[in-house]
């Protein structure tokens, strides 16, 4: 039975913290409503746009999540057109995608970004043949929902007991529970360890050097 580490993106593989809570603030301000805060907007990376937007601006309807998140969109595009959308890999990635890949392990990426922006980082890490199955937001419902991780388990011929996701959010591990997959938790992204064992981590990393450890010892 084929093994499959799926790996969420923001806040796990790269730090982009910075320049989504950036887009979210121009968005907001080309609409003339006033900005989340900075820990808000780290909060809900991991979500897809819309749902994410809807959580930012509860009292605004559909029309206007799907305005602002159109708007992030293009914020988000024209940051990274000059060149101020860093995003770094965090320490230790390369290596724990060496290691698992190194003991037989398929790896697949399911996250909240858009087919664009999750191949953009791809391939400025030169990431891109690492991976054998790719999920996006563009092709399915928003995190916790796991229609990503049944596609991505689907492509590569693996079954929930060899499976596990990798993510840095409380929606990576709900996600990874709802589709009954091992559930590892990383706490160098945007929740709190506390909060991604609350959501039901079988696990939770402190560095990338753990990985490899951590998904040998699943059952």
């Amino acid at each position: 039975m084929n093994r499959l580490a799926i790996f969420d993106c923001d806040g796990t593989l790269v730090d982009s913290q910075g320049v989504i809570c950036t887009a979210i603030e121009q968005s907001f301000a080309a609409h003339r409503i006033a900005p989340p805060t900075r820990a808000a907007s780290r909060g809900i990376i991991g979500l897809s746009v819309t749902q994410a937007m809807a959580v930012l601006h509860p009292a605004g309807s559909t029309d206007d999540h799907e305005a602002l998140g159109a708007t992030y969109k293009a914020s988000f595009a024209e940051l990274r057109t000059q060149g101020r959308a860093d995003e770094p890999l965090y320490d230790g990635i390369l290596a724990a995608i060496d290691g698992l890949e190194a003991r037989g392990w398929l790896l697949g990426v399911a996250t909240g970004k858009s087919d664009r922006g999750l191949g953009h980082v791809l391939e400025k890490h030169g990431l891109h043949p690492r991976f054998i199955t790719l999920q996006t937001a563009d092709r399915h419902p928003s995190k916790p929902h796991p229609s990503m991780i049944r596609q991505a388990m689907a492509d590569a011929g693996a079954e929930p007991a060899g499976t596990a996701m990798i993510g840095d959010t409380s929606y990576d591990m709900e996600m990874a529970k709802a589709a009954g997959v091992a559930a590892i938790g990383v706490a160098w992204g945007y929740h709190s360890a506390d909060m991604l064992r609350e959501a039901g981590a079988d696990a939770v990393a402190s560095h990338a050097s753990e990985l490899v450890d951590l998904l040998e010892a699943l059952p």
